[in-house]
């Protein structure tokens, strides 16, 4: 949200109803600023205004960034029929402008990022920005030097015209590697495993450019990012 705004803008945002509902709460002078009762929707609020609606404040919280430990059986949208979401695990106000800054599938633990600041998770997630996101991979068949060898040198995916750019492969145990990847190719590292002859069987993603998840967060909670993490 940008200032200045428009009063019925402000009060349809923070109090998550629809802009025509805003205006008639103006209208029958149920909303003031700093004090001052008003009744023109057209009215311009600055950030620091003090605004009252039906006698609730509603503050502008600005730009946040939260750090989430997704479990199993949640998607990453905003809204979905059929399964739960990662907002369903977030009890936080005015989230309607939120998304997640790199998604995960509905069997994918781990790291997620959620923010209502666009250019910010642009930055982390673009492939352009050449920020790495590491996943912790277990496998169903034994990993291969020859394996590793080709997932730092790039492989061929299904359907794809180039190599995957070269990834960081780490063995950690004959089943498990950590794998740092550029990219953000649709299921792609579930796709590279499958090209040299090899099959995820549980993925976890432990960083994203720089951001390492909290060990201290269970399965399903999540925090504020510190000033030093949305500086990476």
């Amino acid at each position: 949200m940008k200032f200045p705004c428009r009063l019925d803008k402000f009060i349809s945002h923070l109090a998550e109803i629809p802009r025509t509902q805003a205006r008639a709460s103006i209208k029958r002078k149920e909303v003031s600023v700093n004090g001052e009762v008003i009744t023109s929707h057209n009215f311009q609020l600055a950030q620091q205004d003090e605004v009252l609606h039906q006698g609730t404040p509603l503050v502008f919280l600005g730009k946040r960034y939260y750090m989430l430990n997704k479990p199993v059986g949640y998607v990453c949208a905003n809204s979905d029929e059929l399964h739960k979401t990662v907002f369903d695990l977030l009890d936080e106000p005015n989230m309607s402008d939120f998304h997640v800054a790199g998604r995960l599938d509905i069997d994918t633990t781990g790291l997620v990022i959620i923010t209502n600041d666009g250019d910010w998770s642009h930055k982390i997630t673009s492939p352009k920005s050449n920020k790495f996101k590491t996943y912790l991979v277990e496998t169903q068949e034994p990993i291969t030097d020859e394996a590793l060898e080709q997932l730092r040198t790039g492989v061929m995916l299904h359907n794809e015209k180039d190599l995957t750019r070269p990834a960081i492969a780490e063995k950690l145990a004959n089943y498990g590697l950590r794998l740092s990847i550029s990219e953000g190719k649709y299921h792609q590292v579930k796709r590279m495993l499958y090209a040299v002859d090899n099959k995820v069987v549980e993925l976890h993603r432990e960083q994203i450019a720089g951001i390492t998840l909290d060990e201290n967060l269970a399965s399903g909670e999540y925090r504020l990012l510190t000033a030093q993490e949305i500086k990476l």
